[in-house]
C-alpha cells in the first residue's frame, strides 16, 4: 500500500467515525466523539509524517479529496 493509499484509508476511517455522530446525544455522543477524535488525530499525525519535505496543506487537501471524491475506476 502506498503512502497516499494509507493516508486515504485513514481519512476514510476518520470520516466514517465522524458520520456516526449523527443522531447521538449525551454519553453516546461523547464516546463516539472520542473515537472520531482519535481517528482524526491519527490522520493528522500520518499526514505530518508523510509531508516531510513537501507542502503539508497540499498533501492533506489531496488526501481529503481522494477519500471523499474518489476518481471513477476504469
Amino acid at each position: 500500500m502506498s503512502d497516499i493509499d494509507r493516508l486515504v484509508h485513514l481519512q476514510k476511517a476518520s470520516d466514517a467515525e465522524h458520520a456516526k455522530l449523527q443522531g447521538l446525544d449525551g454519553e453516546e455522543r461523547r464516546a463516539q466523539w472520542e473515537l472520531w477524535r482519535t481517528a482524526a488525530e491519527a490522520v493528522q499525525a500520518a499526514i505530518t509524517e508523510a509531508a516531510e519535505g513537501q507542502n503539508r496543506y497540499e498533501l492533506e487537501s489531496r488526501v481529503k479529496k481522494a477519500a471523499r471524491h474518489p476518481e471513477p475506476e476504469g
